[in-house]
């Protein structure tokens, strides 16, 4: 497989790269960002987290502000992050922030126009692992963590597949997406008018009838402006209570739904990880 790298740093021992490749299942040029600490310099494989970010976000956002490398390091865990959605000239788009480029919702459209590049979901559960697990020294251990939309993407990818992932973590994620504004305008456009099919990538819905645990830690700021509207995290707890699933929900009182949230509690997240992808 062809991967052009974009850049290389140096950051704690360890080095933050970016790649650009085509992918077959977006069927356009995808970028996504990997740190790989110092372990892996030796030769050995270090397991992995992968992180989802939000709306409007690149590969770029958490790799610069979420402050995660110097505790990567520590623990030898190498951190992918992926693009947020399909890009480039022929991939389709909307006016708006919350649709279209920026907005993959890692779901697999089935509606045109977004059918042709919207498959986030594949990707990332997929594509993105077998070209890091084929050109770096990074092991299957997987873990999967987000912010927001990715917090999203990250806890419906381990409900659906819980023998892929030894945890999962999110930041202020959207736990019901079918009944907040957000997911609604995005499941109508990607998933189509049928409702029945949007219950798969519906956190809250998943969790409420798991019977396959994967450890789960949420965080969520109580100064969110989205909190009330669009991320719902009671709806979440409730799922956890009735299925008896192992989540740990922290609400966090005067943090806001930005990446100061985030840079304040990453390292207990990548402890969290560590602690199952090392068990």
């Amino acid at each position: 497989m062809n991967i052009e790298n974009l850049s290389c740093n140096k950051s704690f021992d360890g080095w933050h790269k970016q790649y650009s490749h085509f992918s077959e299942t977006l069927n356009c040029t995808m970028r996504f960002a990997i740190y790989l600490p110092p372990q892996a310099s030796n030769g050995d494989k270090v397991p992995a987290l992968y992180w989802l970010s939000g709306l409007t976000c690149t590969d770029e956002n958490f790799m610069q502000k979420a402050g995660a490398q110097r505790i990567a390091a520590e623990l030898g865990m190498a951190i992918i992050a992926p693009d947020t959605s399909p890009r480039g000239d022929g991939v389709a788009d909307d006016d708006s922030y919350d649709l279209g480029k920026g907005a993959g919702f890692y779901v697999n459209a089935t509606q045109a126009p977004w059918s042709q590049h919207y498959r986030m979901y594949d990707y990332v559960l997929n594509e993105l692992p077998a070209l890091v697990e084929s050109m770096f020294p990074v092991s299957q251990q997987r873990s999967i963590a987000g912010h927001s939309m990715g917090g999203h993407g990250a806890l419906v990818l381990a409900l659906r597949n819980p023998e892929l992932y030894r945890s999962v973590s999110a930041f202020s994620p959207i736990t019901n997406p079918v009944n907040c504004p957000w997911g609604k305008k995005a499941f109508g456009a990607y998933l189509g008018k049928d409702t029945a099919s949007w219950a798969d990538y519906d956190a809250s819905m998943l969790m409420r009838k798991a019977s396959a645990f994967v450890p789960a830690l949420v965080d969520q700021g109580e100064a969110d402006n989205f909190l009330a509207e669009q991320l719902k995290p009671e709806i979440l707890e409730a799922a956890a209570k009735h299925s008896g699933y192992p989540l740990e929900l922290n609400r966090r009182e005067g943090f806001d739904h930005s990446y100061y949230f985030i840079a304040s509690f990453i390292e207990q997240h990548l402890r969290f990880h560590a602690e199952h992808l090392y068990r």
